[in-house]
């Protein structure tokens, strides 16, 4: 039965345009044809063994039974103590566990505290593209108003760095005003796997000063750099720490996306209204999955001057071949990889090819048809990029594809 649209039996209209989702259709895709998936960012490895074994013992090992009931609403005590142990240093504070961290289901649900918790209606956030693509919709079910500033290619021709993918710092302040409540942004970035510099990051921390606005740092791939490159939390920058959420994951910490765990660090006084929201939405998190993961975290710290041993670092090395064999590969084949300096994501330039793809009775980008193309008929799955743009910037994305190399063998 169709409800008029005056009839009350409908969804809520701050749900209207947030309907469609890149990660159900292509993983539906890649489900029917059977297709080699080196598009989702999930590893097709188990986590570490001392985590696993871990989980184990919370679950039924331990002779404390409370690991089967609920735990503290913003996160498990011993995880949020040893978060606080490995986070201080990083951000040059002494973190409160209770008051300077919380913990939700994944990253994605620490973020839709942080703008359901912090974000106004009538307010404006900036959001760096490409984003993760839940960034946009999450914006606008808080009632806020999205403005967008792509980060861009600087070199034309030949296998790019994701160095070289730049913002414009005239472009960037432009998206600024009165309004503006907060920006988000993803570092290292996926899908372009570039990892912020120091100049870049204070470019946007006097962005973020001049306009009395919160930063979002989305850094769940944190661990995974490569090379000679260094991570930096902008939170660490002088007079960020009070006006910064700090994202971070265990499900990509411990290549166990489906443990579906994740934390955000910052100041009390944002940390305390995504709190309030986590409390009457989702309430709690697993115990035995906190349990492992604060486990998992202590041994870490334990090794963590032992790069070989300590998982925080090796993953990395271990990764490191899987991406110089995929653009090589890439390469061979014609199309132009971007190299991440970090994550587990390659941005490949498809324009070359010169492919005719066969109308597939859509008004979509041209990305979204080679895909789908791709998985039907060579039976390999990636990700449209221009995913991640909103409507007025998908020609941005549109001539490249996603591959997830964390699944590449070597």
């Amino acid at each position: 039965r169709k409800y008029s649209k005056m009839s009350k039996l409908r969804g809520a209209d701050r749900l209207k345009g947030t309907e469609k989702n890149v990660w159900v259709e292509f993983g539906k895709l890649a489900v029917d044809y059977k297709a080699l998936n080196l598009g989702q960012g999930f590893p097709d490895f188990k986590p570490p063994q001392h985590v696993i074994d871990k989980m184990v013992h919370a679950v039924d090992g331990s002779e404390n039974a409370l690991l089967s009931q609920y735990t503290r609403s913003y996160g498990h005590p011993r995880l949020v103590n040893v978060l606080a142990k490995l986070y201080s240093p990083l951000t040059g504070q002494t973190l409160d566990p209770m008051n300077n961290i919380t913990v939700s289901v994944g990253a994605y649900g620490v973020l839709f505290c942080a703008v359901q918790g912090l974000v106004n209606p009538g307010d404006e956030v900036v959001i760096v593209e490409p984003y993760f693509d839940c960034y946009e919709p999450m914006v606008k079910v808080a009632g806020a108003t999205p403005k967008y500033v792509p980060i861009r290619p600087i070199k034309k021709e030949g296998v790019l760095s994701s160095d070289d993918w730049k913002l414009d710092p005239v472009e960037l302040e432009s998206k600024f005003s009165a309004k503006t409540k907060a920006i988000m942004i993803n570092n290292p970035n996926n899908p372009v796997g570039k990892v912020f510099k120091k100049e870049e990051l204070e470019m946007i921390a006097g962005l973020c000063k001049k306009y009395d606005c919160i930063c979002i740092s989305d850094e769940v791939y944190e661990w995974m750099i490569y090379d000679d490159n260094k991570h930096i939390k902008i939170a660490s920058l002088p007079g960020m720490w009070e006006r910064t959420i700090t994202l971070g994951s265990a499900g990509k910490t411990f290549s166990a996306t489906g443990w579906k765990l994740g934390w955000g660090v910052g100041p009390d006084h944002l940390i305390k209204p995504m709190q309030i929201l986590h409390q009457n939405c989702i309430y709690t998190c697993p115990t035995p999955i906190q349990e492992a993961v604060a486990e998992g975290l202590e041994y870490e710290l334990s090794v963590q001057d032992n790069k070989e041993e300590c998982y925080l670092t090796s993953l990395a090395l271990e990764l490191k071949p899987k991406r110089d064999a995929l653009a090589k590969s890439l390469v061979e084949i014609g199309m132009i990889p971007t190299i991440p300096e970090g994550g587990y994501f390659m941005m490949a330039d498809i324009s070359k090819l010169n492919i005719d793809i066969p109308d597939d009775g859509t008004k979509d980008p041209y990305d979204f048809k080679f895909v789908r193309w791709l998985c039907k008929e060579k039976r390999l799955s990636v990700i449209p990029p221009s995913a991640f743009y909103n409507q007025e910037h998908k020609n941005l994305g549109e001539k490249f594809v996603r591959f997830c190399f964390i699944k590449v063998r070597t």
